[in-house]
């Protein structure tokens, strides 16, 4: 059992240096409505656990209820929602490996509060990747997302956005491996608009994350750099569709090289590469 004491004093402030070193090291951080979340992806591969940083950015006081959901990866890198009732055996599990502490927070502006987090892994696991998202949810002072108020000619709805941000909680337990590869690298213009696309597949028994880099032979800067590439074991092989400008069109053409990097955080490591020409 993880226990949870108001964080003041020496605790908020271990918050705010350890969410300033966060940022230093520019580990990447998520923000929608007025809270910016730190790391945005974590992963436990032993008994310790790991802190996720919540920051009100905004300027009125905020609170959060925290949770764990399940969402699965289609073909297209979608983050889907899903039942407990339609989860797999390893999703299930991945609920019941992860507690943390605490479950609702409120925040002062410019106030952080961390998330602790710590993995409850049973000696009869068996080896594999078990993945849950954690939830961060505003909830409007109203504890409604509609309000309805009388004007003079009758009844109003006004909807409240409720803004939330989800970040993947990844345990990991024994010698886990992956592979990734790049294929058929394409300018694709559709009603979507325009887009560097690319084939990504995986094998192994854990997922793959990173960055994908287009350059040019010869030519140090990257055109384009997209953050963030994930591909889970539910999916092995998966569309990565990178919007683009139509005016950054021309630079693609003639040969490119795409390279497909573990995140600076975790190594920055090649995972992938692949050359093309580009007409």
């Amino acid at each position: 059992m993880i226990k949870f004491r108001p964080m003041m004093g020496k605790w908020a402030k271990r918050s705010s240096l350890v969410l300033a070193a966060l940022m230093a090291f520019q580990v990447p951080s998520y923000a929608s409505g007025d809270l910016l979340v730190a790391p945005t992806r974590v992963i436990l591969d032993s008994k310790r656990g790991a802190e996720v940083i919540l920051s009100n950015i905004g300027n009125e006081e905020a609170t959060y209820r925290v949770s764990l959901v399940l969402r699965r990866m289609t073909d297209i890198g979608k983050l889907e929602d899903i039942e407990k009732t339609e989860a797999s055996e390893a999703e299930s599990q991945a609920l019941s490996l992860i507690r943390y502490a605490p479950r609702r927070v409120t925040l002062l502006p410019n106030q952080p509060q961390s998330i602790r987090i710590k993995p409850i892994i049973p000696a009869d696991l068996g080896d594999g990747e078990y993945r849950a998202h954690m939830l961060f949810r505003a909830i409007p002072k109203t504890e409604s997302a509609t309000e309805v108020a009388a004007d003079s000619d009758g009844l109003s709805i006004r909807l409240i956005p409720v803004y939330g941000i989800s970040i993947p909680i990844i345990v990991r337990k024994g010698q886990l491996e992956a592979t990734a590869a790049i294929a058929n690298p394409r300018i694709v213009t559709d009603e979507g608009g325009s887009s560097f696309q690319l084939d990504l597949s995986r094998s192994g028994d854990r997922s793959v994350y990173g960055e994908v880099r287009v350059t040019k032979p010869g030519v140090r800067e990257p055109i384009m750099v997209a953050k963030g590439i994930a591909i889970y074991p539910e999916v092995k092989d998966r569309l990565v569709r990178i919007p683009i400008d139509p005016k950054m069109i021309p630079s693609f053409n003639g040969e490119i090289v795409v390279s497909y990097y573990e995140a600076v955080n975790a190594g920055g490591g090649l995972i992938s590469q692949t050359r093309t020409v580009i007409q």
